[in-house]
């Protein structure tokens, strides 16, 4: 695994600004006419697919999206339906499928599963992106992961039939599903670290878009991250999945690693550190630069470091959260 040491994005520093710039002037200025039609011009750049997880919805992206776009990057924040992995992954599966050209798959949380399932046998994918996000291996669940080692908040009694932090409502209509919602005074703490203030916290508590309780059940059927190549960020107080469960999936992916300080939800707290990991894997993904299988992985990261190199950096090892 690459570490790239990412404290705050106020904070970056000039030797990690440099080799981006050099990478984007390098790469091609027009991007594709249509995320979803046409056939994709020479050179255009990849569509970046964002996948939001559990308790919350695709507007968790808009910061990013915005700063995408504004690099004319095609960007489809895409609607998690949130119902079961398989499904889930069926879902998004279907709907790269009307994508044309190179893709950048990324997934927040729970969408790090669903993208992990969703992109196997598409050849589009070029690149996955982890933010804060599950990347199970075939036969494992969202729970088994979260349990492996300590640091999520979800749960202080490991015994419980539903996670002490959470709340079960049932679906109704004769069925016994479930879904599952983070107790409003539990959701500060678990979600955003205690890191923003209680209006902003109450407000996102009360939109959080519940989960199906078979989404942290279901067995993984794919492991996109052994064949495509992988960047993850690793967020140093995520007390929803864990910080040591979150570098646990990213080394054995084998991804360009950052960590920064900032709870599970990065997207709220730090949106711009997010957009640099994606644009490094856009770069990365380029048509000619990347292509899926594991034994390219290896040539695209050694290709960015030469990259860097030439730009006048260098790579420094992560360094923890003070």
């Amino acid at each position: 695994m690459k570490h790239i040491r990412h404290a705050a994005r106020r904070a970056l520093p000039l030797a990690v600004l440099l080799p981006t710039a050099a990478l984007m002037a390098a790469g091609p200025s027009a991007a594709s006419e249509s995320a979803g039609g046409g056939e994709p011009r020479e050179g255009a750049k990849p569509t970046i697919v964002l996948v939001h997880g559990a308790w919350a919805d695709a507007s968790c992206w808009n910061e990013v999206m915005r700063s995408l776009q504004a690099q004319d990057y095609p960007v489809v924040a895409a609607s998690n339906p949130l119902r079961s992995l398989s499904g889930d992954a069926d879902y998004l599966a279907d709907r790269l499928k009307s994508i044309k050209g190179p893709v950048v798959l990324v997934g927040h949380s729970y969408g790090g599963a669903v993208i992990t399932n969703a992109a196997a046998g598409n050849p589009n994918v070029r690149s996955l992106v982890y933010v804060a996000g599950f990347a199970p291996d075939q036969g494992e669940t969202v729970l088994e992961l979260i349990a492996r080692h300590p640091g999520s908040h979800l749960t202080d009694d490991p015994g419980a039939p539903v996670p002490t932090a959470l709340d079960a409502v049932p679906l109704g209509g004769g069925t016994e599903e479930t879904d599952l919602y983070i107790k409003p005074d539990a959701f500060s703490d678990v979600f955003l670290s205690d890191r923003l203030d209680a209006a902003r916290a109450n407000a996102l508590a009360a939109s959080q878009r519940p989960a199906n309780a078979a989404t942290s059940g279901q067995p993984s059927k794919g492991a996109a991250w052994k064949t495509i190549p992988s960047w993850s960020l690793v967020a140093t107080d995520d007390r929803t999945i864990g910080t040591e469960n979150l570098r646990f999936m990213a080394e054995r992916a084998g991804s360009t690693t950052v960590e920064v300080d900032a709870p599970h939800a990065v997207l709220e707290t730090n949106p711009g550190d997010v957009t640099d990991l994606v644009l490094q894997a856009a770069h990365g993904s380029r048509p000619g630069l990347a292509e899926t299988g594991a034994g390219q992985q290896a040539a695209v990261l050694g290709g960015a470091a030469v990259l860097a190199v030439a730009g006048g950096t260098a790579l420094v090892v992560r360094s923890r959260r003070v």
